[in-house]
């Protein structure tokens, strides 16, 4: 089971932090500190595993992002790498050679995107391709009700006049 997720950028900002097992206000802010603190003074030669409080850390380095997923001890540590890096290529898809702002800037989305990937700390779709139609197709139903919205307040502007 995945406890948590977190995208930490260079400077040690948190640019998305998902939590799938339960802590208090002050321990996240507690975990997100030692971790960045850790993960970004490891040496780039370093294993990308981090043994942590009886946890598992699984992070990989991306431009100036760092992706961290933490596990128990007794889970696959190939298997998260490879959960990491379908995340990413899943926001490279949708954003376009994703950068750090796109996460800023388009945080719900990087949150949706995880959302059909990830459900209670587990692996729901393992395909790409399945992940990225249904992303395409919530785009394109909010994109009818932003329409129909419009249309509707249109409509209610015009009677309203008279």
């Amino acid at each position: 089971m995945i406890h948590f997720v977190l995208l930490i950028s260079r400077q040690g900002k948190v640019r998305l932090a998902k939590w799938y097992s339960t802590f208090s206000a002050k321990e996240r802010s507690k975990v997100v500190r030692e971790l960045s603190g850790t993960i970004l003074s490891r040496e780039p030669e370093l294993c990308q595993f981090v043994h942590w409080r009886g946890f598992t850390v699984v992070y990989k380095k991306y431009a100036g992002l760092y992706v961290c997923m933490c596990v128990g001890q007794d889970d696959n540590e190939l298997e998260i790498f490879d959960i990491i890096h379908r995340y990413v290529v899943l926001l490279d898809c949708y954003f376009g050679n994703v950068c750090e702002l796109d996460l800023v800037f388009n945080f719900h989305k990087a949150y949706y995107i995880l959302d059909e990937l990830i459900v209670a700390g587990e692996l729901q779709e393992s395909s790409t391709r399945t992940v990225l139609q249904q992303i395409v197709a919530h785009d394109v139903m909010v994109a009818v009700a932003r329409e129909e919205a419009s249309t509707l307040n249109n409509i209610i502007s015009q009677v309203t006049q008279y």
